[in-house]
């Protein structure tokens, strides 16, 4: 019980770091980066490399991840994106789902599609927690979450950035008068939500240490329902979300069934939507007339 519970947490948290990009890109600039689950296999990719090919220590490979995925999520948005601030939610819908494959397609053919096997890059002993034991990835997953989580919370309500963020989240137009570099902002946000795929890449292949082309596709699809389930645009719930979920995963596939442990997941956010449609912690969006 214990085991399933921590297991719960840490997987949790992996979808808690990846919805906390979708949360920040969707509650600044009002968009569905659908690729950017394929942006946490790139990350996965980028630390493999450092580590297998060139023998990079593990926290040198993390930082190259990190710098890779910041990059890729700031040309993607400034290719895919950019141009079509002002066209419909469909467009963009559409053209995110475009830059997923084009990641995916990419991958196959620099990689191929035979599984990778990615190495340890967290070398914390376990512990011992009653009848528990508690895997180093765990620790770190966990605390990375929390970490993260406490240092986004921080950095949106106290920086000048981070307020900034804020102000084009409330009205691009109104933040724009106010001498606020809008396109900029948004830019900085596909940064940081890049950079948080990234660790989030690392951290799943560190637990799950298979890597391949589609390997950030079904995270990145549960992390966007944890950011929906918790309150999409919240930071904290996101990481509410994400936790839940996981725990929710790995109980069905401990209890119920693993076959039928992604249909409960789905079926649980649909329960949640319709008891309450803006998520745990989401507030409703007047519509200005």
């Amino acid at each position: 019980m214990l085991t399933n519970l921590i297991n719960g947490i840490s997987l949790g948290s992996v979808y808690a770091i990846i919805a906390l990009g979708y949360t920040m890109v969707y509650g600044i600039a009002k968009m569905l980066n659908f690729a950017h689950g394929d942006v946490i296999m790139i990350g996965g990719y980028a630390a493999f490399c450092t580590a297998t090919y060139w023998n990079w220590p593990p926290a040198f490979a993390v930082l190259f991840a990190i710098v890779v995925c910041t990059a890729l999520g700031i040309i993607i948005e400034k290719l895919a994106y950019k141009p079509l601030r002002e066209a419909t939610s469909l467009a963009v819908l559409i053209t995110a789902i475009g830059v997923s494959y084009f990641l995916q397609n990419s991958a196959l053919l620099i990689w191929s599609s035979n599984p990778k096997s990615f190495p340890n890059m967290i070398s914390i002993p376990s512990i011992t927690v009653g009848s528990a034991q508690i895997s180093g990835t765990a620790i770190v997953t966990i605390l990375a979450n929390i970490v993260i989580m406490i240092a986004l919370t921080i950095f949106t309500s106290k920086t000048k950035v981070g307020k900034a963020m804020r102000a084009v989240s409330e009205d691009k137009g109104a933040a724009q008068l106010m001498g606020i570099n809008v396109n900029q902002t948004i830019s900085l946000t596909f940064a940081i939500g890049s950079g948080l795929a990234a660790i989030a890449g690392v951290l799943l292949c560190s637990a799950y240490p298979t890597l391949m082309p589609t390997t950030g596709a079904m995270p990145g699809i549960k992390a966007f329902t944890a950011a929906v389930f918790g309150g999409i645009g919240s930071i904290p719930g996101a990481m509410i979300g994400g936790v839940l979920l996981g725990i929710i995963e790995i109980f069905g596939k401990a209890y119920i069934s693993t076959q039928l442990s992604d249909a409960i997941v789905f079926a649980v956010l649909i329960i949640v939507l319709i008891v309450k449609p803006t998520g745990l912690l989401g507030k409703p969006v007047r519509e200005k007339v």
